[in-house]
């Protein structure tokens, strides 16, 4: 089975978590980015990481904003199910941008990364990096991928959303509009694409946000299932 669940943030506690504890062998978890336990390399993070490579079921991330990515491109690239990786540690793998992966036959897509509205602050303390927004290669490559298989997945994975579908999440919870051009893109894939659902996790809501959107936070829901989240 294939499980998907928002941002973590680097959060032991999402380890005792009701559903994580339900993943089984066999089974693949996708955090839709902000994984956020590969950050400062203290013996602590190690031993999660050791932790989630080690398990019976599969743990792969997208990039969030909140990434050491010096660290993550550090490590080993490689060919997984159709797409290329990050393999971190044993069964933990990150999922670079604009891949295609074919899991248990299912056809999904996946770009991470997003813009920090607090990277002002974090570069000042040395923790943003230029990385989290994605270079126009990535973008080119993404295109082709997409253009390979018809403009057709069943799923599209991102850690940011369409433009239209973050302004309107944003303005209904009354905070300003904020897209950059990484949105934008969003939603040419969103016209143009052909898929079954859209599962995102950067505004920290558990919600179906339209019948083809939704936000991920801290529930893990099986792939393609929406009667899990709440409509309100």
């Amino acid at each position: 089975m294939i499980y998907v669940t928002g941002d973590m943030h680097g959060d032991e506690s999402r380890f005792y978590d009701r559903e994580w504890r339900k993943l089984k062998s066999g089974d693949t978890l996708i955090v839709c980015g902000d994984f956020g336990y590969l950050w400062n390399g203290g013996e602590r993070e190690k031993s999660v990481v050791k932790y989630l490579g080690t398990r019976k079921f599969t743990t792969c991330f997208l990039d969030g904003t909140h990434e050491n990515f010096d660290m993550i491109d550090k490590c080993r690239e490689t060919i997984w199910r159709g797409g290329r990786v990050h393999r971190i540690n044993g069964k933990l793998f990150h999922l670079m941008r604009g891949q295609i992966y074919t899991i248990e036959g299912i056809r999904i897509f996946t770009f991470g990364g997003g813009e920090s509205e607090d990277k002002d602050i974090r570069s000042e303390d040395g923790k943003w990096w230029r990385e989290e927004l994605p270079t126009p290669a990535q973008i080119a490559e993404a295109a082709q991928n997409l253009d390979e298989v018809n403009l057709e997945v069943d799923y599209i994975l991102t850690h940011e959303p369409p433009s239209l579908v973050k302004s309107a999440m944003l303005l209904r919870a009354g905070r300003a509009d904020r897209v950059n051009k990484l949105n934008g893109f969003f939603e040419e894939i969103d016209r143009s694409c052909k898929y079954r659902h859209w599962y995102f996790g950067s505004l920290h809501e558990d919600k179906l946000v339209t019948p083809n959107h939704t936000c991920l936070f801290k529930k893990i829901i099986l792939l393609g299932s929406k009667e899990q989240i709440s409509k309100n």
